[in-house]
């Protein structure tokens, strides 16, 4: 399968900032789809009447460009290449591999002919002293690998939704596994991702000595997905597995994790008190097939693991995401867009009987949601396949219908 597959929330944003003077910034996970999106935008540019002439693309993973060593090389090496009589568009592939690369793409921005748009694979380029060069001067678009609807759209239809969403998980949400049919390929490929996340993203910009140690805190954030973490929780957890390691030192990690996008920070937010909470985050995966490739099927349980899609769907909806406390509750997520806060309540099943408490499955689900007294947007998702609902105002709705509208 070597036709690209359409990326239109992300495709939409970059059309919608050509030849505006703002530097596009795209930032993601490494093979989440970022040079692809440059693609189609060439395409898109190409059809809109611009010349060849006019593109200048590098991508500085390939061995071509790897004599461009300093922001001065590249900076020379584009405007070398520069036309002077229209506009010219600039695409700096995984940009943050050159040192103070902030300063070309400055010299860029400045000049009026030039639409500079570049990616990266770690937050970092966003930071730090350098990095407020750019401020004021550039729109970041966040690239998550492929959503259920773009996986379903490339894969030919939505029949079988159940099967599909069972290979979306296990086989990966990295676009280039819909090209993959064998399971030990798409292994093998998750395991070239992985590796280059944690050495090229981590372990070489960090300088981490110790990779077994790092390789124990991610398999930690891996098996708890969903689970309400700490620093000093897991250095315990590991102290008590035999494996000494200090409370900074997994903070250090943790940083790194959500730095290369490979893992995503949820803070907790008290939505009586409304603010956001400082102890307890909760920590997401940006691709579950990186989980089964290292983990295999166990640890996770299905609900978790549906929490951990609806968590990253949100924020493809341009959401602000966090986990809500209500008193001594829980609502699994407050969203809040540009309509407002949304709240979200994701269980695998709701079609359970009466447990100790007395309690349903479905009054023990809508009881967090229940405690809520203002009237914003409240909604159960749920694997059952049921008519959508409505319970004192909180609508239930079957997940993979929502996922995708």
């Amino acid at each position: 399968m070597n036709k690209l597959i359409a990326r239109p929330r992300y495709l939409e944003q970059l059309i919608g900032f050509r030849d505006k003077q703002v530097i596009k910034v795209i930032t993601g996970i490494r093979r989440c789809g970022k040079s692809t999106l440059l693609d189609l935008y060439e395409t898109y540019l190409r059809e809109n009447g611009v010349e060849d002439g006019q593109i200048i693309r590098i991508n500085l993973e390939y061995p071509e460009y790897h004599a461009i060593q300093t922001h001065t090389h590249l900076y020379e090496h584009i405007k070398e290449r520069l036309r002077t009589d229209c506009m010219n568009y600039i695409f700096i592939d995984e940009v943050q591999m050159i040192p103070a690369f902030q300063k070309a793409v400055d010299g860029l921005f400045v000049r009026k002919n030039c639409d500079v748009c570049i990616t990266g694979s770690n937050a970092h380029i966003l930071s730090g002293e350098l990095a407020t060069l750019l401020s004021g001067r550039y729109v970041e678009i966040k690239m998550l690998p492929l959503s259920f609807k773009e996986y379903i759209s490339a894969r030919g239809g939505r029949t079988d939704l159940a099967v599909k969403y069972r290979d979306y998980l296990e086989n990966s949400s990295f676009p280039y596994t819909l090209t993959l049919s064998d399971k030990k390929d798409i292994r093998a490929y998750l395991g070239g991702v992985y590796d280059s996340i944690v050495l090229k993203d981590i372990v070489a910009r960090r300088r981490i000595g110790d990779v077994g140690q790092l390789g124990d805190v991610i398999r930690f954030t891996f098996d708890n997905i969903g689970n309400l973490m700490s620093s000093t929780k897991i250095a315990n957890t590991m102290i008590s597995g035999g494996r000494k390691i200090s409370v900074h030192t997994v903070e250090k990690y943790l940083d790194a994790l959500t730095e290369s996008f490979i893992l995503y920070r949820a803070e907790r937010y008290d939505v009586k008190g409304r603010q956001r909470l400082v102890t307890g985050y909760k920590y997401y995966l940006s691709d579950l097939g990186l989980r089964y490739y290292l983990l295999g099927g166990r640890g996770a349980d299905a609900g978790r693991v549906l929490e951990n899609i609806v968590y990253l769907e949100l924020l493809r909806r341009g959401c602000a995401v966090c986990v809500g406390k209500v008193g001594p509750a829980e609502v699994d997520f407050v969203a809040a867009g540009r309509d407002g806060e949304t709240y979200y309540q994701v269980a695998y099943t709701a079609a359970g009987g009466e447990g100790k408490d007395g309690k349903t499955t479905l009054e023990r689900e809508l009881a967090s949601l229940d405690a809520i007294k203002d009237h914003n947007p409240k909604y159960l998702l749920t694997m059952d396949f049921l008519p959508a609902a409505s319970h004192n105002g909180i609508r239930q709705i079957n997940v993979l219908d929502w996922l995708l509208e």
